[in-house]
């Protein structure tokens, strides 16, 4: 079964995707996803490949026939694709180039444009899990890509409160945001020419930094060739920052926040950023989303973003002091 229910409660819609449940734990002696597999090229650097269990599908099947009265369900039409970082099964990002790195960038680009293309697509989604702690299956370093057919109700949230500012105040929201946390600074990671890192003031998770681009864009597309040289970089940065924190590989939902397609023009007022929802909130103590955060959307951050940020900053300069080969 795979197909969309309307939730009338909150007005979103829930992918149903059942065959997902079967999908493979992978043994501990082969990997789709390094070369020799049969599954992908002998020789690559990053690469794109069509998810084996997609929740969404340009071929759709036709929806159950459960719709009734107030429940309705329409075809879960998308895309799910799987971004490969490296050919090399346990390499992190710390570990990648400055150079390889940009070609992620540049390849998560390339796909952003083209599922852009199809006119159904409306919100076009780059995200990665890592770490058994978020439920991945899959140990080889990678990301995916979603297309959905709507516009997701926390992308939905978002673009309803940056057009509230910017209709109040003529501001985009989130330039004000990177220009407050500059301007405290107690709560910057760090920065270079084009981007921020920054642990915002209302963090919902005691290590959930944002980074942002100081320039207004409102997608990976609106890049400069060196900007998107940046992005790359400091995404390894944040990366390595985290896994030096606590000197282990660190797991993480990393959600990238672009204008949504096909739908209408945003760039007045939508700014790329990029969330990361890190679900430890010690070396040892997962910080678990219960009761209050699930059923009400009421979040508890038990720390003070302050007190983690100088954390993340100490951390920082000890993951540039080891790691400035990796150029």
């Amino acid at each position: 079964m795979a197909e969309l229910r309307w939730h009338p409660l909150i007005k979103d819609w829930v992918m149903i995707a059942s065959h997902r449940q079967n999908r493979p734990q992978m043994p501990r002696d082969w990997c789709p996803f390094c070369p020799g597999s049969g599954k992908v090229p002998d020789d690559y650097e990053v690469y794109k490949y069509d998810n084996d269990f997609p929740a969404l599908s340009e071929n759709p099947p036709v929806p159950d026939d459960v719709a009734v009265g107030i429940y309705k369900t329409r075809e879960a039409y998308g895309k799910c694709e799987v971004i490969l970082y490296s050919p090399g099964h346990t390499i992190t990002i710390p570990e990648l180039k400055d150079s390889h790195m940009k070609k992620l960038v540049d390849l998560w680009t390339e796909r952003f444009l083209a599922i852009s293309q199809d006119e159904k697509i409306k919100y076009v989604f780059i995200f990665e899990n890592r770490g058994e702690e978020v439920g991945v299956t899959m140990p080889h370093p990678h990301g995916q890509i979603y297309g959905y057919p709507y516009i997701p109700k926390k992308i939905e949230l978002e673009l309803d409160s940056c057009k509230e500012h910017f209709e109040q105040t003529g501001k985009c929201l989130i330039c004000t945001m990177n220009q407050t946390e500059s301007d405290f600074g107690s709560r910057v990671i760090f920065e270079d020419e084009h981007f921020y890192v920054y642990l915002p003031f209302f963090s919902e998770y005691p290590y959930g930094v944002y980074i942002s681009s100081k320039r207004h864009a409102g997608t990976l597309a609106d890049f400069t060739e060196e900007e998107k040289m940046s992005l790359g970089r400091v995404i390894k940065k944040t990366v390595g920052t985290l896994d030096t924190l606590f000197m282990k590989k660190f797991p993480y939902m990393m959600c990238m926040h672009q204008e949504p397609v096909n739908s209408g023009d945003f760039s007045e007022y939508y700014h790329f950023h990029i969330e990361f929802f890190p679900p430890l909130r010690s070396e040892d103590k997962i910080k678990y989303n219960a009761s209050s955060e699930t059923g009400a959307w009421a979040h508890c951050n038990t720390t003070a973003p302050e007190d983690k940020a100088e954390e993340l900053r100490e951390a920082y300069n000890k993951f540039i002091e080891g790691n400035i080969k990796n150029v």
